[in-house]
């Protein structure tokens, strides 16, 4: 009993310093976001403090972090900027319904539909997203106003307490684990470049993070048609990316932790926190996968991680803003680099020319539209891509081998999927002018898998009903079967009713097709 204690006792105290951890880490990432999206910097830091509290408390994957993104930000920024900030309050509240509903019709599960290949893509793509924001850390504004990049001792200066940063989370595990080394990092450097007087940007120099607990506020929008106009294509493609990244991050985060996530209730909780959101003044947002590292790798696997995560992150906003905003960007850029590190999938350059040209392709091809455009169009690219490849393969596996019954009649044992892809091959197959009067299609190793499938059998049946000859089906399973009786009179062939067969009695070894001929029916 006291063992349980004490364990229960330690994972608390590391899931609440994971959690600091995390809120450190967020605020420059809800800071910057917002301005991506156009809004004020409480706007984001108040969406990463809803959302990641509700969703660390009812979400479908313990320990996994969720706040504002900027996948998300890049969408909202023309929006903001052509009706108001109003206007995107609205849209984050529509948001949240979409997944919602999303989530009560348990959309979720199409995430298995997403192939290894793909998930691979996303994750290398967004380390390399993730690595990008990052730089832009190392500009500074000049005198005229625009941004450019460092140099001389201000450029070292950063990237030695970048690298210090580094070497503290790489080596100081191998000391000690009472700490996580995030943590320790961003204590550390921050120390050296306060009391060591070192001229570097810190969190302040980015914007002021102080203000108050967020307040109920309905978004000021007319209640008209032309409001939802407006809002609804915006709401649509901010949902799907907020669910697709959301639920390819708990995919992620279940095989590093070695656990099961629920997608439908991720969806839910997603959907409920955005809703809220808009109606407290937030930006929306959804899972994160570099703060999920970053809290996966310090060592939080509960609940209590996100939601230590959001409190800490709104004390920082309440009362410890002139703290926070003394740290160095340098540490928090050097611990974002780190997750960089642990994100990428440095194995796929290995296995590159070991797995097959069309998956190392679509590898390839996400990560590159990750980078370009963003993570939704990436993941649908690559699941119609992979989709493609496995229809043109399977189109390829349709073939047949034939038989001459003692009565006269023709067989063709069918091998392979009937669909739209493969019904073209199926089509060369056969013969209906030298064919005989009696042609049967034997379907025991086939399946009809779509609509296409059965106009190709009708097409087949029409052929032979030209030239005089019947055609039969043999063998059907059941769910082709019920395909056959939902096109009614459009399939004009005649179904051979299988009976119900018992044991194979006397089975031949060299048979080559006719299963039917060698088993005794128990009708």
């Amino acid at each position: 009993m006291f063992d349980l204690v004490s364990k229960a006792s330690a994972n608390a105290r590391i899931d609440v310093l994971s959690g600091l951890t995390v809120a450190l880490a967020l605020v420059p990432e809800a800071v910057a976001f917002a301005f991506v999206a156009g809004v004020h910097p409480l706007v984001g830091l108040y969406a990463a403090f809803m959302v990641g509290l509700i969703t660390a408390i009812f979400g479908g994957r313990p320990g996994m972090i969720s706040g504002a993104t900027g996948a998300l930000a890049v969408v909202m920024v023309t929006l903001v900027a052509e009706h108001g900030v109003e206007y995107l309050f609205a849209t984050v509240v529509l948001m949240g319904i979409l997944q919602v509903i999303a989530g009560a019709l348990h959309l979720g599960k199409f995430i298995r539909l997403v192939p290894h290949p793909v998930m691979l893509g996303f994750v290398n793509g967004l380390a390399i997203v993730i690595f990008l924001a990052q730089l832009g850390q190392f500009k500074i504004e000049g005198t005229d106003g625009q941004w450019e990049w460092m140099s001389g001792n201000q450029l070292y200066l950063m990237l030695g307490l970048v690298l210090a940063t580094m070497a503290i989370i790489k080596y100081l595990p191998k000391i000690t684990t009472l700490i996580p080394a995030p943590l320790a990092a961003i204590a550390g450097i921050s120390l050296i470049v306060i009391y060591g007087g070192l001229d570097t940007r810190t969190v302040g120099d980015m914007a002021s993070i102080a203000g108050g607990l967020p307040e109920f506020h309905i978004p000021v929008v007319p209640l008209t048609l032309d409001t939802l106009y407006i809002i609804f294509p915006y709401a649509i493609v901010l949902a799907a990316i907020g669910l697709i990244e959301s639920l390819l991050t708990l995919t992620l985060v279940a095989e590093l932790t070695e656990t099961h996530g629920r997608s439908s209730k991720e969806c839910l909780a997603q959907g409920a926190a955005n809703i809220a959101t808009g109606f407290f003044g937030g930006m929306g947002g959804c899972a994160m996968i570099g703060q999920s590292m970053i809290n996966v790798n310090s060592g939080g696997r509960g609940r209590l991680a996100g939601i230590s995560a959001a409190l800490f992150l709104l004390s920082f906003i309440l009362f410890a803003s002139p703290l926070i905003e003394q740290i160095p960007l340098a540490a928090l850029v050097g611990v974002m680099f780190m997750v960089v590190v642990g994100t990428f999938e440095w194995s796929s350059f290995r296995i590159l020319h070991k797995i097959p040209r069309s998956d190392a392709f679509v590898l390839i091809l996400v990560s590159g539209v990750t980078v370009i455009s963003d993570l939704a169009i990436a993941v649908v690219v690559g699941v119609i891509v992979s989709a493609l490849v496995f229809a043109w393969k399977a189109a390829k596996r349709v073939e047949a081998t034939s038989k001459i019954l003692p009565n006269g009649s023709k067989v063709y044992l069918l091998h392979g999927p009937l669909f739209f892809g493969s019904i073209a091959s199926f089509k060369e197959i056969f013969d209906p002018k030298n064919d005989p009067d009696d042609v049967v299609i034997d379907f025991v190793e086939s399946r009809v898998w779509d609509h296409s499938g059965l106009e190709a059998i009708d097409a087949l049946a029409e052929r032979y009903l030209r030239a005089g000859k019947q055609l039969h089906l043999r063998h059907l399973s059941p769910d082709c079967k019920i395909l056959l009786e939902k096109a009614g009179s459009m399939v004009e062939v005649n179904v051979i009713e299988d009976p119900h067969y018992g044991l194979v009695v006397d089975y031949p070894a060299e048979t080559d097709g006719v299963i039917a001929d060698h088993i005794t029916p128990t009708k």
